[in-house]
């Protein structure tokens, strides 16, 4: 079953994303067009932001609140991307780890 509470459903438009984050729906397009945010599009093109979508969004105002420009928060961002990926991957060879027999 589909609720709206899902964090990936794509349920907001621009102009609801930018009530919701107090950024203006220009400012989400210059987001879009430096790769910080990527919502999905409707069949007619149309932005639709999910709620991961509006954290993110609110990360990169408090990010940019705290005196980084666009491109540190781009940093900012990857690195923390690159640090869940370890995270994940470390996480996995300990399951693997764990569920092999000791000799």
């Amino acid at each position: 079953m589909t609720t709206n509470w899902e964090p990936d459903r794509a349920l907001y438009g621009i102009s609801v994303a930018a009530e919701l984050t107090g950024i203006n729906p220009q400012m989400l397009r210059v987001y879009e067009s430096r790769g910080l945010l990527q919502p999905q599009r409707t069949d007619g093109g149309t932005r639709r932001y999910s709620r991961r979508d509006i954290d993110r969004i609110k990360q990169i105002a408090t990010l940019l609140g705290s005196g980084l420009n666009l491109a540190g928060v781009q940093q900012v961002l990857a690195l923390e991307a690159e640090t869940d990926r370890l995270r994940f991957e470390i996480e996995e060879l300990r399951r693997e780890g764990a569920a092999k027999p000791q000799p």
